[in-house]
């Protein structure tokens, strides 16, 4: 780690980084799930010109959190899906960021606490947040291209048996790859990350939230497509998920992410089973 003299402004303007990454963390959580909560209100209620839940709201949210599927995706429906998993990954992987970010904000407190030069733990979490928001954008693209090849409904709902077993199946299998604990071991351990690349500019710090984002996107990025199996509005798998993969990077062993692999694979052979079982001559 390399300091000087200088305090940055931000350092002198909030002085409390952990408190400040806390912040973060809870807001940009709490922001994606009420845009999920608004858009889920908006799905209860009738698809017409009754926007049922929403009909007290501005017209501008409505129009976002309205569902716009029918005969094929437009334009605009392509948007909001993409709002939509955009949402997603702020309500269930900033969660799950944060260890990682008040390990950051811990070693910054003791700099600032030094007089050294700090960049505000919001730079880190914007990096963070731009990769997930690329894979929303990749997400987006596989719902769209999974609802033509009818293998999800217009309510994001998957249409295949088969096709939910797969998913499961393949998000179990990829808990024991070698990929998968790579970036788990970074996920679970930032300290000597941060410390061995330590930056003291906005834009080295926001590049060391990139690396971390695309850590955590190749630890949960399997894990995520489940909810292509379970209903991409499944607000119980959206909670339980964000949960499992919060503890798996709280942990420091291989046992607890072997096991999550396992019921993913069981799960997904029941739904195999399934699908052949109906098909079998009674």
């Amino acid at each position: 780690m390399t300091g000087t003299t200088e305090t940055h402004p931000l350092a002198s303007a909030f002085g409390r980084p952990k408190l400040i990454a806390v912040g973060c963390v809870i807001a940009l959580a709490a922001l994606g799930w009420l845009y999920l909560a608004i858009a889920i209100a908006g799905m209860s209620g009738p698809v017409g010109p009754d926007l049922g839940a929403l009909a007290g709201l501005p017209r501008a949210v409505q129009l976002l959190c309205r569902p716009l599927f029918g005969e094929g995706i437009p334009a605009q429906g392509v948007a909001l899906i993409a709002l939509m998993w955009g949402a997603m990954t702020l309500a269930m992987m900033l969660p799950t960021a944060g260890p990682m970010i008040l390990t950051y904000a811990e070693i910054a407190d003791t700099a600032a606490r030094k007089g050294e030069r700090i960049v505000a733990p919001a730079v880190l979490a914007a990096g963070y947040t731009v990769m997930w928001f690329v894979y929303a954008v990749v997400a987006t693209a596989a719902q769209v291209a999974f609802t033509k090849l009818a293998l999800m409904d217009s309510g994001m709902a998957s249409a295949s048996t088969l096709f939910s077993g797969a998913i499961f199946i393949g998000a179990g299998v990829y808990q024991f790859t070698p990929l998968k604990h790579a970036c788990l071991n970074q996920c679970q351990r930032p300290f000597p990350f941060f410390f061995a690349n330590w930056q003291t500019t906005a834009k080295g710090v926001f590049r060391l939230g990139l690396q971390q984002g695309l850590y955590c996107l190749g630890c949960c990025w399997a894990m995520m497509l489940v909810m292509f199996a379970v209903g991409v509005m499944n607000v119980v798998w959206m909670a339980g998920l964000g949960i499992v993969m919060t503890i798996e990077k709280i942990g420091s062993g291989r046992r607890f992410s072997h096991a999550v692999g396992v019921v993913l694979i069981l799960a997904g052979m029941a739904f195999v089973v399934s699908a052949f079982a109906a098909h079998w001559p009674r």
